[in-house]
């Protein structure tokens, strides 16, 4: 974890606010149970974060744009709950002319010496210990339609991985 950071996390269950925790959050929030924006709001003095980034998408695209400090960054970068609704920029003026991206790796990775680069620096990190990569479910690809009900129904965490 980087030094002088506070990391708050989201969760939708216990289990996986637990595994938040361990991986090195400050706070932790389960919003299946709690109004994640005014506990955000109370952890920062109301003063909102800098930055959200958001894998669930449409449940939560709202809510994580209320948790945003003026000219915030909002990175959407998932659609557990589905795709987040249009964007209304005058609503993003309104809430503190906030910034959004939608980054996709692809973007990142477009040339070789991009994706070579990207790739050197992911395994340096892995190398480095400071990114940790745990494979907490393994398929066999006979069972690959299994896994991909099991990843659409957020049952799994870490990465998950089908074996020939």
């Amino acid at each position: 974890m980087t030094t002088g950071v506070t990391v708050i996390g989201t969760a939708g269950s216990d289990e996986k606010a637990a595994l938040a925790q361990a991986h090195g959050c400050t706070h932790v929030i389960n919003y299946r149970r709690e109004n994640f924006v005014e506990r955000v709001r109370e952890l920062t003095d109301d003063a909102g974060v800098p930055v959200v980034y958001d894998s669930v998408g449409k449940d939560t695209w709202e809510g994580s744009l209320d948790c945003l400090q003026p000219r915030g960054l909002m990175v959407s970068f998932g659609n557990a709950s589905g795709p987040v609704p249009p964007v209304n920029l005058v609503q993003l003026s309104q809430k503190g002319s906030l910034y959004v991206t939608r980054p996709t790796l692809a973007h990142y990775t477009a040339t070789r010496e991009d994706l070579l680069a990207c790739a050197g620096e992911l395994f340096e990190q892995v190398l480095s210990g400071a990114v940790k990569i745990e494979v907490n479910h393994t398929y066999p690809l006979a069972d690959a339609a299994e896994a991909h009900r099991d990843l659409e129904a957020r049952k799994t965490t870490g990465s998950t991985v089908l074996l020939p």
